[in-house]
């Protein structure tokens, strides 16, 4: 395929627009974001911010630069599933720290730079939102598995076990927490996540086809297993809401709060995977 270089009509498309909107607005708020002084119990959480906001502008400057140099066909991946993922996963984790994100500078509320890292990471939220919106308006040809709700629903899920994994980290670091319950639930959030990314980078690496069981059967187990495990992790989060401590509430709380979307994920999941095989019987 010939490569075409330099078309300005690709750049100044709805989604390219919206892309470089995210591209800018994220750039401006991990630049500011590395300024502000973190409370010490949250160090963790802001690292992760860092890392999540420099990894998808490195992401979205990537689906700029293939579409605009016309690369798709030499990049060895679904080029309907990846730009999706992107955006989807780049509007859950700006949402999240757009809203969470305050913790970090609460001694420092008249801080100019904390401030507007704040506002830029809302607006950079609302250009992947903007971003999915527009590619979920394409018709079904053009649009792959992952923009489907089966496969928002699968990104929703790597969200909550990398969010879910998160807060354990936090936890953890301030006191060695015990008991079987702490590392039942740290076992299930990994082996789910696992499940769930596995999952997603088989969709984007095109690789359903090439499956020794039935792809979707597959998923169907796994929604399954998705469902059995986080009712587990969910009785368990709602019993350490009893017994919480002060100096954990934060992480507990949210704790409880992710794993109950989590499993309202699975569980819608699961309903459209047995849809999906009944009509394809």
């Amino acid at each position: 395929m010939p490569v075409r270089l330099g078309e300005v009509g690709i750049l100044t498309s709805p989604i390219s627009l919206v892309r470089i909107w995210a591209l800018l607005s994220g750039c401006l708020t991990f630049s500011l974001g590395s300024y502000i002084n973190e409370l010490s119990q949250f160090r963790i959480f802001k690292v992760s911010c860092m890392a999540a906001w420099c990894l998808h502008f490195i992401f979205t400057l990537f689906v700029i630069l293939v579409e605009f140099i016309q690369f798709q066909t030499l990049v060895p991946v679904s080029w309907k599933n990846l730009p999706v993922t992107v955006s989807t996963l780049g509007t859950l984790v700006y949402l999240s720290t757009s809203v969470a994100f305050p913790w970090l500078f609460i001694s420092n509320a008249h801080d100019p730079k904390a401030i507007t890292a704040v506002v830029s990471c809302s607006l950079t939220f609302l250009a992947y939102a903007s971003e999915t919106h527009l590619i979920r308006l394409k018709r079904r040809e053009e649009r792959g598995y992952m923009a489907s709700p089966a496969g928002l629903l699968k990104v929703f899920q790597v969200f909550g076990g990398c969010v879910m994994l998160l807060l354990v980290s936090c936890q953890n670091c301030k006191g060695k927490p015990e008991g079987w319950q702490f590392w039942l639930s740290v076992g299930i959030y990994i082996f789910c996540f696992l499940m769930s990314l596995g999952t997603v980078l088989v969709m984007i690496g095109d690789c359903a086809g090439r499956c020794l069981l039935p792809f979707g059967r597959l998923l169907l187990v796994f929604s399954h297993l998705g469902v059995l495990l986080y009712m587990v992790v969910t009785v368990i989060s709602f019993i350490n809401i009893l017994h919480i401590e002060h100096d954990h509430w934060p992480f507990v709380v949210t704790g409880s709060i992710i794993t109950c979307l989590t499993l309202i994920a699975y569980t819608v999941d699961l309903a459209f995977s047995i849809k999906l095989l009944c009509d394809r019987s």
